[in-house]
């Protein structure tokens, strides 16, 4: 499989190590079925998403592109490409840890909040919000990461 690296201070985590912990904590939810690799873009997304809004920095450093089904991290959506429409168990020998509790909760909080949708009312919910309605649909077109953080910064608590 992959490797899990650590970080150093403000430095982006690997997207497979997130796509691994999301994949979790699936597994880990009372009565959750397997993530199924359209659930897990959009729940990149909205991870990306709130990280940039509370820390001014990306969880990850791979692109998010606007494709028609929503946004998808294309370097994770080929790497799972293979498990079709089922959902994907986790990489269990994989160890990975947040390098700021800060980080974590924040990630447990998206999970909590979003986790509980289906991947297609996740889906329903990225197209109704500006940073993919404001760009174009198609494989190669870019998420900018600046909408991104102005979008999601409005819905953080206050």
């Amino acid at each position: 499989m992959y490797n899990s690296r650590l970080r150093e201070t403000k430095m982006a985590y690997d997207v497979l190590d997130i796509s691994n912990e999301l994949l979790r904590y699936a597994e880990n939810t009372d009565g959750s079925d397997l993530m199924t690799n359209l659930k897990l873009q959009k729940m990149l997304y909205y991870q990306q998403g709130f990280h940039l809004a509370m820390f001014g920095t990306p969880l990850f450093n791979d692109e998010i592109e606007a494709w028609m089904y929503g946004p998808v991290v294309p370097s994770v959506y080929m790497y799972y490409k293979g498990c079709g429409k089922s959902g994907i168990p986790s990489n269990k020998e994989l160890h990975f840890e947040f390098s700021d509790r800060k980080e974590e909760a924040l990630f447990r909080e998206v999970c909590d909040v979003y986790g509980k949708y289906s991947a297609v009312g996740l889906m329903n919910m990225t197209h109704r919000e500006m940073p993919w309605k404001s760009t174009s649909t198609g494989e190669g077109n870019v998420i900018d990461k600046d909408k991104m953080r102005s979008f999601f910064r409005t819905r953080l608590k206050k």
